[in-house]
């Protein structure tokens, strides 16, 4: 079984000290875990999308980096991004994951938009991130123009919206090298991963 440690800062913790609390996450799991997800997009943790910025995640990444290359075995790391994301920030992202040489993208995480959502009007007011069908388009075109724009030099997985066969296919013809399943295993079950992988 692989085990991935998806890690990111304290919600207390200002982001001008979020490096010492991935740092703290990255050595205290370094053993238990094959991979890590260095998570700076979730939408519940105050402020915590400022840390995709170009400036504070190429030192967030820098610093991870550093820290796991004195290792004798240094783990995969891969980096969670929105899907609120512009095009001008993807392209950020591709020079940092290039410039960084960490292992790959995982696109995406929850989403802030509420225009695929079809549900009351209390609903679409919600705050927080929102996970599955509503996400589906997007993840899979930021998969496709991190894969166009990088001309497959990292590794992606992709992640939203997947709640059958076909809505995986459609991320790996994006491009996604592997994907993740979150709200579909758990509304589709668990024969969603044999259902896939037979496709």
């Amino acid at each position: 079984v692989i085990i991935g440690g998806n890690i990111g800062k304290n919600k207390i913790t200002p982001n001008e000290n979020a490096i010492d609390d991935y740092l703290f996450c990255f050595e205290s799991l370094f053993d238990d875990v094959d991979y890590f997800t260095i998570n700076v997009s979730s939408p519940n943790t105050p402020d915590l999308r400022l840390l995709q910025e170009k400036e504070p995640l190429t030192n967030l990444l820098v610093a991870l980096q550093k820290s796991n290359q004195q290792k004798e075995n240094p783990k995969p790391i891969l980096l969670k991004i929105a899907p609120d994301l512009s095009d001008d920030q993807l392209i950020d992202i591709i020079d940092i994951v290039l410039c960084t040489k960490i292992d790959g993208v995982i696109a995406t995480n929850t989403t802030l938009e509420r225009h695929n959502l079809k549900a009351s009007n209390k609903l679409k007011s919600e705050t927080g991130g929102l996970s599955g069908k509503p996400l589906s388009n997007r993840s899979t075109e930021i998969i496709r123009f991190l894969a166009e724009n990088s001309d497959k030099s990292f590794a992606i997985i992709g992640v939203g919206g997947i709640h059958s066969a076909q809505d995986a296919i459609e991320k790996l013809n994006a491009g996604a090298d592997l994907v993740q399943l979150y709200t579909g295993f758990i509304f589709e079950g668990p024969s969603l991963v044999k259902k896939i992988n037979k496709a």
